[in-house]
């Protein structure tokens, strides 16, 4: 039963989560595992909490 975390900025809408859920879904189901074993949890993180290179996303000036 794989268990996927997918954490990114914050920003993205149910219907896109609902598109990338689907997605990796259906990457299990072609190497044998059941749809309904595959679990994906969504971690939405502010930009001010994740850094790069000792600075914070929050402070880039260009955006994804």
């Amino acid at each position: 039963m794989p268990v996927v975390i997918v954490e990114m900025w914050e920003g993205r809408t149910t219907k896109q989560k609902g598109q990338l859920a689907k997605g990796i879904t259906e990457e299990f189901c072609k190497i044998g595992v059941p749809r309904d074993h595959v679990h994906i949890i969504f971690k939405d993180n502010m930009k001010s909490n994740w850094a790069t290179g000792g600075k914070l996303a929050s402070e880039e000036q260009q955006h994804q």
